[in-house]
């Protein structure tokens, strides 16, 4: 402050003002704390989910991941919490795909078992297919009855009757997309004989059942394998049975 004295008048006071600095802005911790709230709920969502695709052996491990007496060695690896989820997780798309799978095997196996078959002919015709399920896919097998068989005996040429039964698998199979594998089987010869034809002639028929098939309309890409097993894999008892001779059509998973 300065003090001037006027020539006629009273003195002249100036007094100056230091400037006023504008402070800041206060209550901004409510944006750090919602943070940690949207934080906090993301990570309970997560944690849901993994209890929700992971197995109870698994939600062990998890809970023992987060234990604070677990000690993790530095390059150590283990069945961890992300191995038993990654796990959970691969094993959940194969059951689902296993289980459509095994819906699929029913409705094909509904169509060949001959229930609800519009003639008594057709009925008569699916006695030759008996189907099962097996680890490798839905086997549909195709084989003789008594005194009907599905080829000319000892040869690869087909009776009408398989020519029908493959015009009805083609039809029935191309309707899905599965790969397939053909595999012929025959009764065992006896062995006096100085040349067996088991295996040419399996192999033979299979290949006949995969021509009748493609030509009936099936996608011969989709055939995965065409396999002779001669007699070496009986349905029956003796080997020599008519009821060993066979085609086995798969359809693979």
């Amino acid at each position: 402050m300065a003090a001037q004295r006027g020539s006629n008048g009273p003195d002249i006071i100036i007094k100056r003002l230091a400037p006023v600095t504008e402070q800041g802005h206060h209550g901004g911790a409510w944006k750090v704390a919602y943070a940690d709230f949207v934080t906090a709920m993301m990570a309970f969502f997560l944690l849901m989910w993994l209890l929700s695709a992971t197995t109870e052996k698994q939600r062990v491990g998890l809970a023992e991941y987060f234990s604070p007496t677990i000690v993790q060695r530095p390059g150590a690896s283990g069945d961890g919490v992300q191995d038993g989820v990654r796990h959970g997780v691969d094993q959940t798309l194969p059951d689902s795909k296993a289980a459509e799978f095994e819906e699929l095997a029913r409705q094909i196996q509904q169509q060949l078992t001959g229930t609800g078959a519009e003639s008594m002919q057709l009925t008569n015709l699916l006695r030759h297919v008996v189907t099962r399920m097996t680890d490798e896919g839905l086997v549909i097998e195709l084989g003789d009855l008594v005194d009907e068989p599905l080829f000319v005996d000892g040869t690869a040429q087909p009776r009408p009757a398989l020519k029908e039964l493959s015009a009805i698998v083609a039809r029935v199979l191309g309707h899905v997309r599965n790969h397939l594998a053909i595999s012929g089987h025959v009764r065992a010869y006896p062995e006096m004989l100085v040349s067996s034809p088991v295996w040419a002639l399996s192999d033979a028929r299979a290949h006949t059942v995969r021509n009748l098939l493609e030509q009936s309309g099936f996608d011969a890409q989709r055939i995965h394998r065409v396999t002779g097993y001669a007699d070496r894999k009986n349905r029956v008892a003796n080997p020599m049975d008519a009821k060993n001779n066979r085609i086995e059509v798969i359809l693979l998973r």
